[in-house]
């Protein structure tokens, strides 16, 4: 996994808490430490607030009853994937929205949006919540928690003070939620989530090519809507070229 950026930390909560509150240099000295405090938030800390966050965000979402089609389709692809993230627990659930998105948190929590179902067959939606597990498993998600925790406590001004804890407020949960939903991925992420996919789907006896065909789907619609899947780094032609590629180094 990989060793978190202390100094960008500190800079990220020094940044976010001055803004909001024009700290003096006691503050910045606090913030600092807040930053350290971050920066080594275990395992079990990144779940549990990755725990509130999801229980945050399904209260903002209508989520799909269990006799729906979505949540039908989702059991069956649950299936295939498996119910386990690097030893945790998968909890699968669809939101019912328009919107076209997946996500996966630390806690097992993870999320497809039935705009996106409507759009994938089953096999992309398999390569899709692939990718998303591979930022769990590949320690991704851990770096976006601690940022978004970061961001999430300047919001509140708890930052900018000694007593920040290593789990958020419940009131805080929401914020966190959004940051991590909407969390960027570098190229060099996406890749090696990508990667990870291909090899999860292959292991599992389940045709990897639904990766590849998912990001030729999201390059047809374009544009640039809120949210982290058609914010594409590198392009999603590129990365449908890409993971052709790595399917194609396996055979």
């Amino acid at each position: 996994m990989k060793t978190p950026n202390l100094l960008g930390l500190l800079v990220s909560v020094t940044v976010l808490t001055g803004c909001q509150s024009g700290m003096s240099s006691n503050a910045m000295l606090e913030t600092g430490l807040a930053a350290v405090k971050i920066a080594t938030l275990s395992d079990a800390d990144v779940k549990q607030n990755a725990a509130g966050a999801c229980a945050a965000s399904d209260a903002e979402n209508k989520i799909a009853p269990a006799n729906s089609k979505y949540s039908k389709r989702l059991a069956d692809i649950g299936k295939s994937l498996g119910n386990q993230i690097e030893g945790t627990t998968v909890n699968y659930k669809v939101y019912i929205t328009k919107e076209v998105n997946a996500f996966a948190m630390a806690n097992g929590c993870v999320r497809v949006y039935s705009g996106l179902m409507d759009l994938m067959t089953d096999n992309e939606v398999e390569g899709i919540l692939g990718h998303e597990m591979g930022h769990v498993a590949l320690g991704h998600t851990k770096e976006k928690m601690q940022v978004a925790y970061a961001a999430a406590t300047a919001k509140s001004a708890a930052a900018s003070t000694s007593g920040v804890g290593q789990v958020l407020a419940q009131s805080q949960f929401g914020d966190l939620a959004e940051e991590l939903i909407n969390a960027q991925f570098s190229q060099s992420e996406e890749n090696d989530a990508d990667a990870f996919s291909v090899t999860l789907l292959t292991s599992r006896k389940v045709n990897p090519q639904g990766l590849a065909t998912s990001m030729d789907k999201l390059a047809k619609l374009g544009g640039t809507p809120k949210h982290s899947m058609f914010s594409s780094h590198p392009p999603s032609e590129e990365r449908a070229q890409h993971i052709r590629e790595l399917i194609n180094s396996k055979k």
